[in-house]
């Protein structure tokens, strides 16, 4: 099959950590061709959905691992596959690129599809399964904000639309910088913020749990570094090797078959102890260090799905 990569530039990934690239050299292995362009270079022109990029090959070599051929002027609709794997924010931007590429859905598979991932950001599709998370709240503004705080004494603020742990405040009950914090983030967005509860299990670490095609197939546990709240990888994150447990597995069945049906084929779950956080559809990452540790393929398990699909 021809698939192409919609991402953030090949050359610069971390060959060892990359969801991305650890996608493309399994196709890459299976026999299929690849192709990689960035968001940038995706386009509408004249009813064509196109891109400018290049053909790729991969290596797992460190600082040697792709070739990359001419740049090349394309229709994405002569692909089979095309991944959106580009790194949030989710802005304007992103939400553009799912457009166009929803364009494509008559003549090509979109992983994750485009449509479902615009309408279901991580921080909102929660919203639907308030059984499973932490109290939560989302407003821009700072009474309804405060309110919040002042029930639950101990807060997670962050940006609604953040990614990788930037922006991530903990405001216990003697903290004194909610005003100010809520005066930085609206001088530079206008999107609102998003409270919820702290969670003090955070500490023993913040679970990723991988789903493929709505499965749950395993799960690495990131812990924060010293004096971090923060797990994500990102920020200095341990990862380390977990299993999953029967709340786990209870919140899979609970949001699997929706993930399933609206075809987010790859999707990362973050669960801090007994509660589901966010729900990762747009560019989740795992993989890797999930295969590291269970010793199982789950790129393939991933590629199985999609090839099922065609």
């Amino acid at each position: 099959m021809k698939i192409a990569f919609q991402m953030d530039p090949i050359t610069d990934v971390d060959i060892n950590a990359d969801s991305s690239f650890r996608l493309a050299e399994e196709a890459q292995a299976r026999g299929h061709s690849l192709f990689f362009y960035g968001p940038d270079q995706l386009a509408y022109e004249e009813g064509r959905v196109t891109a400018k990029g290049h053909a790729m090959t991969l290596r797992r070599e460190l600082g040697n691992h792709v070739d990359l051929g001419p740049l090349e002027h394309v229709d994405l609709a002569e692909f089979d596959v095309i991944w959106l794997r580009q790194d949030p924010p989710f802005d304007m931007h992103y939400i553009t690129s799912t457009h166009l590429l929803d364009r494509l859905k008559d003549d090509v598979l979109v992983v994750n599809d485009p449509f479902w991932v615009r309408n279901y950001p991580e921080k909102l599709l929660v919203l639907d399964f308030p059984q499973l998370t932490p109290p939560t709240a989302i407003a821009r503004d700072l009474d309804t904000i405060k309110a919040f705080k002042a029930k639950h004494g101990d807060v997670i603020l962050k940006p609604l639309y953040g990614n990788g742990g930037a922006g991530v405040f903990r405001l216990d009950a003697q903290d004194r910088n909610l005003t100010s914090l809520h005066e930085l983030f609206t001088g530079f967005s206008r999107e609102p913020l998003i409270v919820q509860k702290f969670l003090p299990d955070v500490s023993n670490g913040d679970k990723r749990v991988i789903l493929v095609d709505g499965e749950p197939v395993g799960a690495i546990n990131r812990v924060p570094a010293a004096g971090e709240t923060r797990s994500n990888m990102h920020v200095g994150g341990r990862p380390e090797k977990i299993g999953l447990t029967e709340r786990d597995l209870e919140i899979c069945a609970a949001i699997g078959p929706l993930l399933k049906e609206k075809g987010q084929v790859f999707v990362g779950i973050d669960v801090i102890g007994d509660y589901l956080t966010e729900i990762n559809v747009t560019s989740p990452t795992g993989i890797q260090e999930l295969e590291r540790f269970d010793g199982v393929n789950i790129a393939e398990k991933i590629w199985q799905a999609i090839e099922a699909k065609l």
